[in-house]
C-alpha cells in the first residue's frame, strides 16, 4: 500500500495528486481484502476511499441487474396508432383498444397498450364538438333575409338548413311574409316522417302563434335565440352570408320569379357541388370520387360558378 502511494506521488507534476481509475480500483480491492489499510493512507482521506467503494458497489449491482432481454419494444407506428385510438375514443379503455388492434392483425399485449395510451387526469368524457355532432341530425335552423330588386322593392328570402350535413332543406321567396306563409313553408319543407326534433329561429314577430302551433303539430319544438344574439343561429346566418357573397351580391334581381329561380339554382349548387370545410371538403350530398375521364366544367348560374366533373 505504501509502495503504491509512492508511485502515485512520483507521477505528480504540480498541484493536487492525480489518481487514475486503475489507482482507484487497486485501492478499492485492497480495502476489500484488508480494511486496515485506512490507517496508512496519506495521499487521500479514508472517507474518500470508502466513498469510492460504495460507488463501485452501486455500479456493480446496477450492472448485475441490467436487462438481458425481456419483452421486445413495439414499433413506432404501432405506438402512434395506440395513441391515436386513445385520443379519438376517450371512452375506450385498454381492453377495447387492445381488441381493435387484434382485429387489425397486431400481436401486442394489453399491458403494452395501457402503457402507450394517453394518460388523462380526469374521467374520459366527450367534448362539446362530439356532443353537438351527436345532436345535429335532430336540429334544423331557419331564417329570413332581405334582397332589393331593380325597382328598389324588397323581397324576402326564407331558408331552412339542417345542422347535420349543412344541406339546404327549403328555400323560397315572397314579397309579403306572414306567419301563415312561414307555417306553410315549414309544412312543405318537412314531410311528416322527416321533421327534425328542434328548429332554431330568432325572435322575429313573424314566428307567432300560427308558426308555433304548426311546429307542435308536426312534433317539432321551436328554440328561439336570445335577444340580439344572431350568433346563436350561426348555421343559418352562415348560409345567408354565403348566398349573399356567392350569388345575390353579383346579380341585379328583376323580380320575385327571378330571385326564386336564382335561389333554387344556388341551393342545388350548394347541396350537390359546393365543398365545405366543416364536412372535410365534401358537399352536403356526398360527391363520389372520380379518377377516370376527362374533366369538363359545366357553368352554374350563367358562369358565376362551375362544376368540375369527369365525363
Amino acid at each position: 500500500m505504501l509502495r503504491h502511494q509512492l508511485i502515485v506521488l512520483r507521477r505528480r507534476l504540480h498541484g493536487r495528486v492525480r489518481l487514475t481509475n486503475q489507482d482507484r480500483w487497486f485501492l478499492i480491492q485492497l480495502y476489500r481484502w484488508f480494511p486496515s489499510i485506512l490507517e496508512v493512507l496519506t495521499i487521500i482521506r479514508p472517507e474518500t476511499l470508502v466513498r469510492w467503494h460504495r460507488a463501485g458497489f452501486r455500479r456493480y449491482w446496477r450492472w448485475k441487474s441490467r436487462s438481458l432481454g425481456g419483452r421486445p419494444q413495439i414499433d413506432t407506428e404501432l405506438r402512434v396508432l395506440i395513441r391515436q385510438m386513445s385520443m379519438e375514443n376517450p371512452l375506450w379503455g385498454a381492453p377495447r383498444v387492445h381488441g381493435e388492434l387484434l382485429k387489425l392483425g397486431f400481436e401486442v399485449a394489453q399491458s403494452s397498450v395501457a402503457k402507450y395510451m394517453v394518460k388523462r387526469r380526469w374521467p374520459s368524457n366527450p367534448g362539446w364538438r362530439t356532443f353537438l355532432r351527436n345532436h345535429a341530425p335532430d336540429i334544423a335552423a331557419m331564417d329570413l333575409f332581405v334582397v332589393p330588386t331593380i325597382g328598389f322593392d324588397l323581397l324576402y328570402g326564407f331558408v331552412i338548413v339542417r345542422l347535420d350535413r349543412r344541406d339546404v332543406v327549403w328555400i323560397n321567396v315572397t314579397a309579403n311574409p306572414t306567419a301563415e306563409w312561414v307555417a306553410h313553408q315549414i309544412t312543405e319543407a318537412f314531410p311528416w316522417d322527416e321533421a327534425p326534433r328542434y328548429l332554431i329561429c330568432d325572435r322575429d314577430r313573424i314566428y307567432g302563434r300560427v308558426v308555433t302551433r304548426r311546429l307542435r303539430a308536426m312534433g317539432i319544438r321551436d328554440k328561439p335565440t336570445a335577444p340580439a344574439s344572431p350568433w346563436q343561429n350561426g348555421f343559418a346566418e352562415r348560409l345567408i352570408g354565403s348566398i349573399r357573397r356567392e350569388c345575390v351580391d353579383h346579380i341585379i334581381v328583376l323580380g320575385e320569379m327571378h330571385l326564386r329561380r336564382l335561389l333554387k339554382s344556388y341551393a342545388d349548387y350548394y347541396n350537390r357541388v359546393r365543398t365545405h370545410r366543416s364536412l372535410n371538403k365534401d358537399a352536403p350530398v356526398t360527391r363520389p370520387l372520380q379518377r377516370i375521364g376527362s374533366i369538363k366544367p359545366p357553368a352554374i348560374l350563367c358562369g358565376l360558378h362551375h362544376h368540375y366533373a369527369r365525363a
